[in-house]
């Protein structure tokens, strides 16, 4: 048997992808005793060791979409598609095997592996430390409370909108200053000599924030003010620029919606950060590596993190002018 992990995925979310939900098996409306669903139901037996939804579920967790892991297994059973409900009994049946096998193996009992069975025990409660003690209180509410209470402080950031050319060496790039100087159109310039984003475009990169550039680009360009061409040419790791800065604004503050992600992963880290010391605070620690050198403190939740959070939808640093 070979499991598809990709495929079952691609099962369980698309029916809740759109919303729908699926469709019972039969439209005949079914009697009391027909309509009953175990809570857990028995679906195998390995060697004597029964295998039920719960484990099933078990060994979907991780593919599972949000909609569906609160859902009572028995129910959950019948919602899932036949070839989805097959590879994941059939997966739990493998898994179920294998363990019996390490144990008849006398694996178990291997003083390594029990060593990585308590670490991952450890790890684990961990987690589930954090997640009831911080996810639990970062709500949407606590988020919206969050975003109101800093929104006289959060103003929209700088962007400029700027056109340039972009010419391989230094030369080029005074050449195309000195045409521009002499009265030449920027744009029209642009056109004929820049080899750079926007180039059919009059070299217009349209409004941008600094971070969008990389620093040599972005220190120039939010330096002039609106009509002003750099004095010199401006040097990045794609060549050499000359900018000309058209118009100046504030961008508008973000929505709730846009700053949701990010509050939600600062209060989360705050949180963490929070229960850290109040749980070193309340242990009793007695360190016995006095003569070794000064380490960044550690923390009684190490490799643990607070509940998967939205990812916010930050852009990596930019490497070159965007068009």
């Amino acid at each position: 048997m070979r499991f598809r992990p990709a495929l079952l995925a691609a099962c369980l979310v698309s029916p809740f992808a759109a919303g729908v939900q699926p469709a019972p098996a039969q439209t005949a409306a079914p009697s009391p005793s027909a309509a009953a669903v175990p809570e857990d139901p028995l679906l195998a037996r390995v060697d004597g060791q029964e295998v039920r939804m719960s484990d099933v579920v078990a060994v979907a967790s991780e593919v599972l979409p949000p909609e569906l892991r609160n859902v009572p297994p028995g129910a959950l059973m019948q919602m899932l598609p036949p070839e989805v409900s097959r590879q994941l009994v059939d997966r739990a049946i493998t898994e179920r095997a294998l363990v019996a096998a390490a144990r008849a193996a006398g694996l178990d009992r291997d003083e390594e592996v029990r060593r990585r069975i308590r670490r991952a025990e450890e790890q684990e409660l961990q987690q589930a430390l954090l997640t009831r003690e911080v996810g639990g209180k970062v709500t949407d509410e606590a988020i919206r409370a969050r975003y109101d209470q800093e929104a006289s402080r959060r103003q929209g950031e700088p962007e400029v909108r700027a056109r340039h050319v972009l010419v391989p060496t230094e030369t080029a790039a005074r050449e195309a200053m000195a045409e521009i100087s002499r009265g030449a159109d920027f744009a029209e310039v642009a056109k004929r000599r820049s080899t750079g984003p926007g180039a059919q475009q009059g070299g217009d990169l349209g409004f941008f924030k600094r971070g969008d550039m990389v620093p040599e680009f972005a220190e120039a360009a939010f330096a002039l003010q609106p009509g002003q061409v750099s004095a010199t040419p401006v040097r990045s790791p794609f060549g050499w620029h000359v900018i000309k800065v058209e118009e100046q604004r504030a961008a508008a503050a973000p929505s709730f919606e846009d700053a949701k992600p990010q509050l939600q992963r600062q209060m989360l880290e705050e949180g963490v950060e929070a229960m850290v010391q109040r749980v070193r605070s309340a242990a009793k620690i007695e360190r016995l590596d006095s003569q070794a050198a000064p380490a960044p403190a550690g923390t009684l939740l190490d490799n643990a993190a607070p509940p998967p959070a939205a990812a916010p939808a930050g852009r990596a640093p930019a490497q070159q002018p965007r068009r």
